[in-house]
């Protein structure tokens, strides 16, 4: 009998990257990017570009719960040849090929290879909803970038830029770091993404999302099957929509800056007839023509967000007394010169409240050269005036602000109620979440990446491109798994031990903890072994189907 040592027995990590690994085959990824940017193995090169970028993805997937750190060792300990291909290796994978691979995506172009193959997944897999939801967030990096050159695509012959990562309004309250912005849209009920732009760090939202609206409605009308999008945004891109939109149908919070949304917000509420919705929302419908569009307004009223608002202003309230009773205070033992200089300053006090008003009083008081009592008959110097303050609630302001409290205001320039109901408007904006989920998923407090193979402005924006296909490939594998539970009718537990159809990818993956294969050599040949895998577990990975089957050894490969 051998005796087992170290020497025999030695382990590679496999935990949840085998059903990543599953999702790109589904998905078809690497056979796309390969259609798209082929390089030529006569040349040398061992990997497609599409493995590469697969490698990346692994990568980029495989710390669901931390920031991203995007390195080419990553792959150094991980069975590549069941994950991406036979006979790779991770030496394969080097800084230098992971960045040769960033330079062709940026060559090829950045959002027009994402777009084209976001398009095919979405058509080939059913997952392309009637809308598409746009957003955009601020992404910190550190290191300093340079500002490159801009040449010319050898794909579109378009003379480019490449991104230049400086400061600008930061969405992490990093004001300190520089950054980049990324736009992404979303469609469908898995979230899937389907456009992404990168922008220079000090890009204007309001501007970025309705040039993407238009760019992205040029690339579907070049499309065979594509739907006529809904596109979706917040209040930023309101003005432009209303501005430049011509015939392309939008929805989008109103701007509460605007005079006619300001009015209406603070209007009672027994002037509207309201319906009632679900979880404690309510809607009335109206009509507008803002900037001379022909619009759908459906003012909406939260009971949730009415109450949590209302405790925020009362607060605000509070605060403001306590600030405006010291300033008034201050104020009451500061002399001026002259009646008018006292309520001059009155007038500056008043325009900082919001929510009190102030009744005053202008008493005055005479100076003498000397301390002291004065002697009789000595004429005072000078006369000092005071003016005191007495703050009261402005119970009509107040009513007025508590009016606008748990409501907001939703537009849209489709009239057309069979292709958007009054009662759609609302669940067709609320999607918007899924959009924001996704740069929650993206990025972490900032993106710490490998300074060796990203050492330039464009790679860090292809890299954004492989950022957005992790969350595809993230989102896909939640929603075929969830699909696949509510077909088989079947659960699996939550965090809380408690069975649902409904888990998150990223406690699928927590479950996966610890599952590697265990290479034993005693000297007769390598014996592999998937250790640690649970009854659990195993269902999960047949959900995912034959690849993933035969990634943990519980299908055999044949031939």
């Amino acid at each position: 009998m051998i005796k087992v040592t170290d020497q025999h027995v030695s382990i590679k990590p496999l935990e949840h990257l085998g059903l990543v690994s599953a999702t790109i085959n589904k998905l078809g990824l690497i056979d796309k990017i390969d259609r798209r940017i082929a390089v030529s193995k006569a040349k040398g090169a061992k990997v497609t570009l599409g493995q590469r970028v697969a490698a990346m993805i692994l990568n980029g997937l495989g710390f669901i719960d931390d920031r991203l750190y995007m390195f080419p060792e990553f792959l150094s300990n991980k069975p590549v040849d069941r994950l991406i291909g036979k006979g790779l290796e991770a030496s394969d994978f080097n800084d230098d090929a992971l960045g040769r691979c960033l330079d062709e995506i940026y060559k090829y172009g950045v959002t027009k290879l994402f777009s084209e193959v976001a398009f095919e997944v979405g058509t080939e897999n059913n997952l392309l909803g009637k809308s598409a939801h746009f957003d955009t967030s601020s992404i910190t990096v550190y290191g300093d970038y340079a500002e490159e050159a801009a040449e010319s695509s050898a794909i579109t012959g378009i003379i480019k830029r490449p991104i230049n990562i400086t400061n600008g309004y930061s969405k992490d309250h990093r004001p300190d770091l520089k950054q980049m912005v990324i736009n992404l849209a979303t469609s469908g009920a898995a979230g899937f993404p389907i456009w992404m732009e990168a922008h220079s760090g000090n890009a204007s939202d309001k501007t970025i999302i309705q040039e993407a609206t238009e760019k992205m409605k040029d690339f579907c009308a070049q499309l065979k099957a594509s739907p006529s999008f809904l596109y979706v945004g917040d209040s930023a891109m309101y003005e432009n929509c209303v501005k430049k939109a011509g015939d392309l149908k939008w929805l989008s919070r109103v701007s509460e800056t605007i005079k006619e949304a300001k009015e209406l917000l603070r209007r009672d509420a027994k002037e509207f007839n309201w319906t009632n919705r679900e979880n404690g929302y309510s809607s009335t419908i109206l009509t507008s023509n803002y900037g001379k569009v022909k619009q759908r307004w459906l003012l909406v009223f939260s009971e949730q967000a009415f109450a949590r608002e209302s405790k925020t202003l009362e607060r605000k309230i509070i605060r403001e007394k306590d600030e405006l009773d010291k300033k008034l205070w201050h104020l009451s033992n500061q002399p001026f010169a002259c009646e008018k200089d006292a309520k001059k300053a009155s007038h500056e006090y008043l325009k900082k409240i919001k929510y009190h008003q102030v009744e005053w009083q202008v008493t005055t008081a005479v100076k003498h050269d000397k301390k002291g009592r004065p002697a009789k008959n000595v004429q005072a110097v000078k006369t000092e005036y005071f003016i005191t303050g007495v703050a009261s609630q402005d119970k009509q302001e107040i009513e007025l602000q508590r009016r606008t409290k748990g409501r907001f205001i939703l537009s849209t320039n489709e009239l057309d109620e069979t292709k958007l109901s009054d009662a759609e408007i609302l669940p067709e904006y609320k999607e918007q979440s899924k959009t924001e989920s996704g740069f929650r998923f993206i990025k972490g407090n900032a993106m710490e990446v490998s300074s060796v193979f990203l050492k330039k402005a464009s790679r860090i924006e292809a890299l954004m491109m492989i950022m957005t296909l992790c969350l595809m490939v993230y989102s896909m594998a939640q929603h075929q798994l969830r699909e696949a539970l509510k077909e088989a009718n079947e659960t699996i537990p939550n965090q809380l031990k408690k069975p649902t159809q409904t888990p998150t990818m990223a406690w699928v993956c927590r479950m996966f903890h610890g599952v590697g294969i265990v290479l034993l050599n005693l000297g007769t040949g390598i014996q592999m072994i998937v250790a640690n895998l649970t009854d659990v577990t195993k269902r999960i990975i047949s959900y995912f189907g034959i690849h993933a089957e035969i990634i943990y050894g519980i299908t055999k490969t044949t031939g």
